[in-house]
């Protein structure tokens, strides 16, 4: 059976873990989820970005990220649907940070020149819905980044990586957290799309010049797509 991603379920399980989330992010993946996030930056932004959103942003990583790498002029915002999560990002940095859903952004059409969405769009009860809202915040010629864990596909890599992810992470997980978010966190990877194939949904929710580039051996994968100038539609 697929793993439920009812919002309000999803909402309370990432409340319960946001005071031990960001170490066990850290220990989990060794501190190379830093290294993705930097790579994350320098591939997305612009120098010309002067609207940034971060969607689901959690405790505030990628968003302080993208702050210190952007313009001193630009306007980097953090947006999440759970509080405790917010709380914990308000003390890394000025943000600003948003309450709000990924599925019903509280941002006018054609807001920002930058979304990015760092392991968050597989969270969401339809992701689908979730890349038509961001496309829709995004200006014309504007771009969407996406960061997210996948399955590798060398099959010595793949072996490793599912014994993590299906008996270490979790055991660990609740024996630090005391919930069994991080059984979920398995699954929802597990379960989650290969890199073409959401490159594909990212063409069907409207996006153009959809690229992916896979990170440590296929652990991660970095999606970066457009919204076309309106002259090159059609």
């Amino acid at each position: 059976m697929p793993v439920s991603k009812q919002t309000h379920r999803i909402q309370s399980m990432f409340g319960a873990i946001a005071p031990v989330y960001d170490a066990l992010n850290h220990v989990f993946s060794l501190n190379i989820d830093k290294i993705w996030r930097r790579f994350a930056v320098r591939s997305a932004l612009k120098p010309t970005d002067r609207h940034i959103l971060d969607v689901a942003c959690g405790t505030g990583d990628l968003t302080e990220a993208l702050r210190q790498a952007a313009s001193p002029s630009a306007l980097v915002l953090g947006s999440d649907f759970c509080e405790p999560m917010l709380r914990r990002a308000a003390r890394k940095g000025p943000g600003p940070y948003v309450l709000g859903d990924g599925l019903h952004l509280p941002f006018p059409d054609g807001s920002f020149d930058l979304v990015t969405i760092g392991f968050g769009l597989r969270n969401m009860e339809n992701y689908r819905d979730g890349l038509s809202e961001m496309r829709r915040v995004l200006k014309p010629g504007g771009r969407l980044a996406v960061l997210d864990f996948t399955t590798p596909r060398n099959i010595l890599v793949r072996t490793a990586y599912l014994l993590y992810f299906q008996h270490f992470l979790p055991a660990i997980g609740r024996l630090v957290s005391g919930s069994d978010a991080y059984r979920y966190l398995s699954r929802s990877v597990l379960e989650w799309p290969d890199p073409r194939e959401l490159a594909r949904d990212m063409k069907r929710c409207g996006f153009a010049r959809v690229r992916h580039a896979e990170l440590s051996f296929g652990i991660a994968v970095l999606h970066i797509a457009e919204v076309t100038q309106p002259e090159e539609r059609g």
